[in-house]
């Protein structure tokens, strides 16, 4: 009864709060809920998580909700708050009895058009940024996620040229004080730009960013989700194997001598539609940093995709993709030939071997890294024979950009977790991956989604051991997914 009342007290006080905003503020609410049964047999092809220090359970059921409030004082001014539960049935916040109550805040800013300057809008907050990428390929490789950003959007040319400028701090390991009177370089910040053009039949946008790394920053992305189990952290993205085992231990190879160093990406997403029904789409991404400090520290990289898709058809939309990005040379001594990103969503097709635009999110893929490989695929997308049900199958092709000898090499005098089989490929490897994805529109809001994948690999033994490829042999070398949930938007 205890528990009870608090929740009582609690609610009253939030919808109190919200009913004295109303008198001022105009208040709206949108977001949405999603609940799905998750088969997965044969995670990273093995059964095991990326090390094979675990076993996989392969049914669970996923249930996230999330409410986004604008607070509205005028067209002009409003504040957004977002709030998310996400969890499997019988953890956590779903356990049966005492649940742990987990309300993460993902989004939290301030948005206002600046007075007597027509189009000028500034966001300061916790907001969701993604870098350019085009139509075809979804979102960022280099970055795309929540951050805490200062952004601000004008038009230079009315429905010509625009803009898009921000900053932001991704990382501030010891807050106001550091451990020590000793000054550390403990933060890793962004700044990014984008100028958007818009001719008829033609879109471009070219875009730059800027990141300092602090030498002393906490890199490690503390995280329970299926990404962090592949070690997607920002040491892993953007450094080299070297300074993944040791930043900031001095006689190590990797050690960075600089207290800071800069990483940059300058880039341009394109997209043309003058032969419209057939439409390009293109994306072209150097990346590179620590290029002033040791040579084993340094990374630098390439990565671009081109896709094309015929929209003039009613029952469906062909479309077809390819990708290549630079990969690991024979050394690790002499740094990373891969491109460096951060938080990365980039796929196409929905495709079942990347982390991209699937409904059902949480291990819904195979996280395959694009950023050292290249691969070629196909979709049929939006095949609609039926009113309220649409479809698509999509089949990729990856193949290994990496020199074995440096993954082996790393695996070998590193044991850092910076490559992963699967995840990472030689030029001896390969993976492939079919999805077929299916939604049903019960109502306008409600839809009932089947998203199935399938995966293949062929992996070196002299790279990732006899143990981890065996048990990928005993599978088949596949992996499976059945996802059948449903979602709904308000």
């Amino acid at each position: 009864m205890k528990r009870l009342g608090s929740l009582a007290l609690a609610a009253s006080m939030v919808f109190g709060a919200i009913g004295a905003a109303h008198a001022a503020t105009e208040v709206k609410m949108t977001g949405d809920a999603r609940v799905y049964g998750n088969f997965f047999e044969n995670r990273n092809y093995t059964g095991w998580n990326k090390t094979g220090t675990k076993t996989e359970d392969t049914f669970e059921i996923w249930e996230r909700f999330r409410l986004r409030s604008d607070f509205v004082a005028n067209e002009a001014v409003k504040f957004r708050l977002g709030i998310k539960v996400e969890d499997t049935w019988g953890h956590g916040t779903f356990t049966a009895a005492n649940p742990d109550t987990a309300v993460q805040v993902d989004l939290a800013y301030l948005q206002f058009k600046v007075p007597g300057c027509d189009g000028v809008e500034v966001t300061a907050g916790l907001q969701d940024v993604n870098l350019p990428q085009s139509g075809l390929f979804y979102n960022s490789p280099v970055f795309s996620d929540k951050m805490a950003a200062l952004t601000i959007q004008a038009p230079l040319i009315d429905k010509t040229l625009g803009v898009l400028a921000g900053f932001g701090r991704l990382i501030d390991t010891n807050r106001t004080y550091d451990t020590t009177t000793t000054q550390k370089a403990d933060d890793l910040d962004a700044y990014f730009l984008a100028l958007p053009v818009t001719l008829e039949g033609f879109k471009a946008t070219p875009w730059a960013m800027v990141s300092v790394a602090g030498r002393s920053a906490d890199y490690t992305y503390k995280d329970t989700t299926d990404v962090a189990e592949w070690g997607n952290n920002y040491a892993n993205t953007l450094v080299s194997a070297a300074s993944a085992k040791g930043m900031t231990t001095p006689g190590s190879l990797g050690y960075w001598k600089n207290d800071q160093n800069a990483y940059y990406w300058a880039g341009g997403a394109f997209e043309v539609t003058a032969l419209d029904p057939v439409k390009f789409y293109a994306d072209v991404i150097y990346g590179a940093g620590a290029m002033n400090d040791h040579k084993a520290a340094k990374r630098q990289g390439w990565m671009i995709d081109f896709g094309a898709e015929y929209t003039g058809l009613d029952v469906v939309t062909p479309q077809v993709f390819a990708f290549w990005s630079t990969g690991e040379d024979k050394s690790t001594r002499n740094g990373s030939e891969r491109m460096p990103y951060m938080r990365s969503q980039w796929g196409p097709g929905n495709s079942f071997l990347f982390d991209s635009s699937q409904d059902l999110g949480k291990g819904s893929n195979m996280y395959t890294d694009p950023v050292g490989n290249y691969g070629i695929g196909a979709s049929l997308n939006n095949i609609s024979f039926i009113e309220k049900l649409t479809n698509r199958l999509t089949f990729v092709y990856v193949r290994g950009n990496n020199s074995a000898r440096a993954i082996r090499d790393s695996q070998l005098y590193y044991a850092n977790g910076y490559f992963s089989m699967g995840h990472d490929l030689t030029y001896n490897e390969y993976v492939m991956g079919v999805n077929f994805d299916t939604k049903y529109m019960i109502y306008e809001n409600l839809a009932a989604v089947l998203e199935t994948g399938w995966a293949h690999g062929d992996f070196q033994e002299s790279v990732w051991g006899h143990r981890l490829v065996h048990q990928a042999n005993a599978n088949g070398d596949n992996s499976w997914k059945v996802a059948f949930g449903l979602t709904y938007k308000f």
